[in-house]
């Protein structure tokens, strides 16, 4: 996992204010638009209680990945810190994990903004699926322009999607909408937006209980996924001892207020049956909020636009974040050697970067957004498991990382892992199967 005069160092241009817009833009993405309305038919009245569990979990595994990042200042994320604190098969599970289910939410992060494009500009899936594949060509195209261009960009994309957030959040608290006494779609009151048991999200239910929260909560995990992206680019982190843990904790403390903020003026305008009813939860609010047509649909494409920008700041950091792990496994041997090629001049993984955006390309063209979210929720709270797990064998750690924080972000991991559905749990532990078993043999072959 060294440097050598082949395969250069990074360059270090990042400072804290963009390693915070980039964990920023990691995390408000497309989840955010989307993730409350399943989250809600799974936990009912519920659906804050799901919020702040998963914030939890996502700040235990923050605060791990900071204080292992401040320790071990390289690419490469939990693939590094495993490595060092536990070995290199717990290593290698972390690397894998993350380069191969970051890879498949990449397709369809790509898949999402071609789909909110498509809905701008009456574009049919096939002119979906190109927009994807040209937005991944672009940003992949400014990432090997050097990282100071991935932050600003990633500057630019963020602060319209904010302000169009925090626009929202006025019209949750100060408009009216069904659940406040205001009309419906169809002229008339649906008073306080009580969820009846039974109501159907995508094939979700609530039944009635409590135990909806845990689901919730894996679910609301994944708008959170992206709070530690700059860990993985910590080679090109200025001071990384003291920016890293200020970037991410930071990132996250003011995504979860925000988040805070939605959820709980989601509910309050739709009520809770509205609003696991609805397939695009933002959308719904501004075709509802009482606004004569002319505004209302300019409404609707400015959430639509926010969206996709929202996608865009995630994809490109997503992009970056994944070819930086296959760096540091290319660097460990435990991928191919020539994507640990970096370029002379800007000082990026070029290989691995051209690498990752060609199989996100082909999964935007062949896959499904659908049938990955769950497989890669699978590995990347496997990823976070093994970041607690390294952090816990830390001796040397701040007052502001206890032990137990480090604990309780393991067993949040291991118990949101087990909730997911079984199909997407089987299909991941299918492709670590194969990640481990290429190894092993690898291995065999070099004795």
């Amino acid at each position: 996992m060294s440097t050598s005069p082949d395969h250069p160092a990074l360059a270090r241009r990042l400072g804290t204010l963009d390693a915070t817009v980039i964990g920023v833009g990691s995390m408000v993405g497309a989840g955010v638009f989307v993730a409350f309305a399943p989250a809600a038919a799974l936990a009912g009245p519920w659906l804050l209680p799901a919020l702040l569990l998963a914030a939890v979990v996502a700040w235990c595994n923050a605060t791990s990945t900071a204080q292992l990042a401040a320790v071990h200042p390289a690419s490469g994320g939990t693939y590094l810190y495993a490595n060092r604190q536990l070995g290199p098969w717990p290593g290698f599970v972390a690397g894998w994990g993350f380069v191969t289910g970051k890879t498949a939410s990449a397709a369809a992060m790509a898949l999402t903004f071609g789909l909110y494009a498509a809905e701008l500009t009456g574009a049919d899936d096939a002119g979906a699926r190109l927009l994807a594949v040209a937005a991944v060509l672009a940003l992949t195209a400014v990432n090997l322009g050097g990282v100071t261009r991935t932050a600003r960009l990633t500057r630019l994309l963020v602060a319209p999607v904010l302000v169009v957030l925090l626009a929202v959040v006025g019209v949750l608290f100060w408009g009216t909408g069904p659940a406040t006494g205001g009309p419906g779609p169809d002229g008339s009151s649906t008073g306080k937006g009580a969820l009846q048991n039974g109501t159907v999200w995508d094939g979700t239910v609530w039944d009635g209980s409590a135990w909806g929260v845990l689901p919730a909560a894996g679910i609301l995990f994944f708008a959170f996924a992206g709070y530690a992206r700059v860990a993985t680019m910590g080679e090109e982190v200025r001071n990384p001892a003291r920016t890293i843990p200020r970037a991410v904790l930071g990132a996250l403390a003011g995504t979860l207020v925000l988040y805070g903020l939605l959820g709980l003026g989601l509910l309050r305008f739709l009520g809770v049956d509205r609003l696991a009813a609805a397939t695009a939860p933002l959308l719904t609010v501004v075709r509802e909020a009482g606004w004569a047509p002319g505004p209302a649909a300019a409404g609707a494409v400015v959430v639509t636009a926010a969206a996709a920008l929202a996608t865009l700041g995630a994809l490109l950091a997503l992009v970056a974040g994944i070819s930086r792990t296959a760096l540091a496994m290319a660097r460990g041997r435990d991928l191919p050697g020539p994507l640990a090629a970096v370029s002379r001049r800007q000082r990026v993984p070029w290989a691995a970067e051209l690498a990752v955006a060609g199989i996100v390309v082909v999964l935007v063209l062949v896959g499904d957004v659908r049938t990955v979210i769950g497989f890669s929720s699978f590995g990347v709270l496997v990823y976070y498991a093994l970041a607690n797990l390294s952090a816990l064998t830390l001796e040397q750690r701040p007052g502001w990382a206890p032990r137990a924080v480090n604990a309780i972000g393991l067993a949040g991991c291991a118990v949101l892992a087990c909730t997911l559905p079984w199909p997407s749990v089987l299909t991941m532990l299918g492709v670590f199967a194969v990640g481990l078993s290429g190894r092993a043999l690898v291995l065999a072959r070099r004795r």
